[in-house]
């Protein structure tokens, strides 16, 4: 069993070794498998020196511990930041202590950052960036999340996902020119997370309007009949050309900030989840093939995927009865 941080298993681990015997450069099983060159280097070496036995965790504890700061040193960390509410900067340097190891006194007795506190009394009065409380509409179609994902397309035969930058390469080179890309236009809806997608050739407006009229349909025939508000980056089609189909919808547009793709985050999350789970979930033997999976897996996941976000349950359960 791998630790709970691990990126990979002794499997994962093994594969790494599998594909460098089969050849495969180091750069290139980094790049397949999500991990760096030196994780790849570091799995083929302790194989070459120790075998299987080799991939299998070793204790992460240290040969030696460096002694903890002192009780009191801590103690009088914590009393000069409760009674001057100075940084680490300065309280280390009254104390003779490194700026760093007052840091992780602070974080270790979780007294909260001087930015969060008010400057004439101490107390904490702004949140943390950090929260688990996450941002969600009141009902469907309150507010839904527009935004297209682009992938490259897969030669007949397959990519180098499935056999190899090596041999992808070779071919791609020898016989076929680009093969281009594929534009994954998807909807989210804020409350339910319910999603409907489409590969379509390109980006341009007309085909990001159109698209928008079948997902609203799509999710009128699953239990939301009304779009209220559309949400989507700062694209020239977006900006300059859906405009009627929204109003079309009854539905207001809104525009996230500039640079700031998060306040659209429903939809790029649910990106990530469509290339994981889907796009590059197996090696696909076509573009045609990897086309055809999609729409299964987009009706697993709208109706039988367990989200965490909403405790368990998947997205069709929030949306009204059809």
């Amino acid at each position: 069993m791998s630790h709970r941080n691990a990126r990979l298993t002794f499997h994962g681990r093994l594969l790494i070794v599998q594909r460098h015997q089969a050849h495969w450069k180091q750069a290139h099983i980094a790049a397949a498998m999500g991990v760096s060159r030196k994780c790849v280097k570091t799995w083929i070496d302790r194989f070459e020196a120790d075998g299987e036995d080799g991939l299998w965790d070793r204790s992460s504890r240290p040969h030696g511990s460096p002694g903890r700061t002192s009780p009191a040193i801590e103690g009088a960390v914590l009393e000069l930041r409760q009674s001057q509410r100075r940084g680490q900067d300065w309280i280390g340097a009254e104390l003779g202590v490194p700026a760093r190891t007052v840091s992780r006194i602070l974080r270790r007795h979780d007294v909260p950052y001087l930015v969060e506190l008010d400057p004439m009394t101490g107390a904490k009065i702004r949140a943390s960036k950090t929260t688990t409380v996450r941002y969600e509409r009141d009902k469907p179609g309150e507010l839904v999340h527009m935004d297209v994902k682009k992938l490259g397309k897969i030669p007949d035969g397959g990519g180098w996902r499935g056999h190899g930058w090596t041999i992808a390469n070779h071919q791609s080179r020898v016989a076929k020119p680009p093969v281009g890309y594929d534009y994954v236009h998807s909807l989210v809806d804020d409350h339910s997370r319910l999603a409907y997608s489409e590969i379509l050739p390109d980006e341009k407006g007309p085909t990001c309007a159109g698209f928008l009229t079948r997902a609203a349909a799509y999710f009128a025939d699953h239990g939301i009949p009304r779009i209220e508000r559309v949400i989507t980056d700062n694209a020239w089609a977006y900006r300059y050309s859906i405009g009627s189909a929204v109003a079309a919808l009854g539905a207001e547009q809104k525009f996230i900030k500039p640079h700031c793709p998060w306040q659209n985050g429903k939809v790029e999350r649910f990106n990530r989840t469509l290339a994981t789970e889907w796009a590059y979930r197996q090696a696909f033997t076509s573009n045609a093939e990897r086309a055809a999976a999609l729409a299964p897996w987009l009706e697993t996941y709208n109706t039988r995927r367990r989200h965490t976000a909403l405790g368990g349950q998947p997205p069709i359960s929030r949306t009204l009865p059809t």
